[in-house]
């Protein structure tokens, strides 16, 4: 098999895994406004170069941001509500229910009941005002210059997105394929006559985006001042109540209903004893590969003008992907099928020469997938937690690594650090001790320890494990549906971890020689 060089000329970083999500706030949920200046501080004071998020998608039922409605679209709850104020567009008595939300974690609940309704409220009051009054309102919104230019210039997927959006509102919440006709069907719906209320939630959508791209651009000038560089995170598949599988059923195995044919999944692995069953629809790659492609082109274009670093999210599926019979509904009974392959790094290679991507390659492995990654040339992943099952040979300790590979504490679908050795088995207990010649008293500082120290090009800590926190502030539980995604840190740890951790942070960076200023800015992570 040939060999890309989609490897890195940088040299060694360390990284801090948050989603935006946890970040303070005063508003029940972090934001890409004021809410991220502090954290931005502790990664410069800290020596990490590199800020690991999550997808940035809006999200529905369950929370999780590898399910969004949109491949390309910001999540509004990220929207700082302070620049609604600022823009005079809103009163503080109007903000005083995010307020009063929890600052530990994210009501999901909460938040859907009450951001929407702002944001239209914000929205209908800015299109009111006279049209210089806007562009001064506009000016404290957003940094992504005039609001018809970004509807223009972004219409390939806002367009889509927008009209999703309102038509979710109006049919109540429900998924795209139980809306009546013409709507269930994008070529139809986009020429059919919209009510009063419909063309006002369309506005709406697009008004949301354009703050949100806005906001984001100022955060990213923010990080690139502050030394950090942005690592994100592309989910494989699509939603199937998405605005891409609604407007651009053609590139997914669905039948002529819109219902899939197989699901996406993995089987049985050390996650989840029952495999796990997704209920994403799978790429046609084999009946639809032009239109595909030209989808991930789009995609990988997108997310490039957003990161500096990108994470292939189950880098398996290019190899071969669990497919499940969508009647079973079962992830046991699954049957593998063959991806993409190198053919489709070799295309992306060609577009964008000079992305950095990482392969998420958690789980078991197929040969062809290993070899796959291995001719890609991107770096692997590995992580700590998993090292102290099996025998000296595993592949996530610290003597096995290659160096080109990005090594985590944990990450996150895993528990806390402290969580982990707490729970683990007498034997992996005594493996750890041993190997690191440590007590286990703390447990999550020893491994923040080795992986900073270790051979790994990159090495990304959590921040929960940083701050010591319990199995209780866990990220995301593969398999369970509800209660993940909504823990939160607060200002008052933000503040102890800048003040107590980020020195010592600092001074092992900079013994591991982590501590190199970012080479790009992302800037040149361009489609050719």
């Amino acid at each position: 098999m040939e060999t890309l060089d989609f490897s890195w000329k940088d040299g060694r970083r360390a990284g801090v895994f948050l989603h935006v999500s946890s970040l303070p706030s005063k508003f029940g949920i972090g934001n890409i406004g004021s809410s991220a200046d502090g954290f931005l501080e502790f990664c410069s004071k800290a020596g990490f170069s590199y800020w690991q998020i999550c997808p940035l998608g809006p999200t529905g039922y369950g929370d999780s941001p590898y399910q969004s409605f949109s491949a390309f679209a910001g999540n509004p709850y990220f929207i700082d509500p302070e620049s609604f104020a600022s823009a005079k567009l809103a009163s503080d008595m109007e903000l005083l229910p995010l307020r009063a939300l929890s600052d530990a974690r994210c009501d999901f609940g909460a938040l859907y009941s009450i951001f929407p309704k702002l944001v239209k409220k914000v929205s209908e009051r800015y299109f009111a005002l006279s049209e210089s009054d806007r562009e001064i309102a506009g000016q404290k919104l957003s940094a992504a210059g005039n609001f018809e230019h970004f509807c223009v210039t972004n219409a390939k997927w806002l367009d889509s997105y927008a009209l999703f959006s309102a038509l979710k509102n109006k049919f109540e919440g429900n998924p795209w394929w139980l809306w009546p006709r013409p709507f269930k069907n994008y070529a139809e719906a986009k020429k059919a006559k919209l009510d009063f209320e419909t063309e006002n939630d369309v506005k709406c959508a697009q008004f949301a985006q354009w703050i949100f791209f806005g906001q984001y651009e100022i955060f990213r000038r923010k990080a690139r001042k502050a030394g950090v560089e942005i690592f994100g995170d592309i989910p494989i598949f699509l939603a199937h109540d998405s605005a891409e599988a609604w407007s651009r059923p053609e590139i997914l195995d669905l039948d002529k209903s819109g219902t899939p044919k197989n699901v996406a999944g993995v089987g049985p692995d050390y996650f989840c004893e029952d495999g796990q069953l997704w209920g994403n629809p799978l790429y046609d790659w084999e009946g639809a590969k032009s239109a595909v492609y030209d989808f991930w082109r789009e995609r990988v274009a997108s997310a490039l003008k957003m990161y500096d670093m990108i994470r292939f999210d189950h880098f398996r599926g290019f190899a071969d992907y669990w497919a499940i019979p969508y009647k079973l509904g079962d992830a046991r009974k699954g049957v593998w099928k063959k991806g993409p392959g190198i053919e489709f790094f070799r295309y992306l290679k060609k577009k964008f020469p000079d992305g950095r991507f990482v392969a998420e390659d958690l789980g078991i492995l197929s040969e062809e997938a290993c070899k796959l990654r291995d001719s890609t040339g991107m770096p692997s992943m590995a992580v700590l937690q998993f090292a102290f099952g099996g025998d000296s040979k595993n592949s996530h300790l610290p003597h096995n690594l290659s160096r080109n590979c990005v090594y985590y504490t944990g990450t996150h679908d895993n528990t806390t650090s402290k969580d982990w050795y707490a729970n683990a088995s007498e034997v992996e207990r005594d493996r750890f001790r041993r190997y690191f010649r440590v007590s286990g008293e703390c447990a999550n500082w020893d491994m923040i320890h080795a992986a900073i120290m270790s051979v790994a090009r990159v090495a990304v800590i959590t921040m929960q494990d940083i701050l010591s926190c319990g199995g209780d502030c866990r990220m995301n539980t593969p398999g369970k549906a509800d209660g993940n995604w909504q823990w939160r840190m607060t200002n008052q740890q933000l503040n102890l971890a800048v003040r107590e951790n980020a020195p010592y942070l600092r001074s092992i960076n900079s013994l591991a020689d982590r501590l190199i200023p970012p080479a790009t800015s992302g800037e040149n992570n361009v489609e050719k």
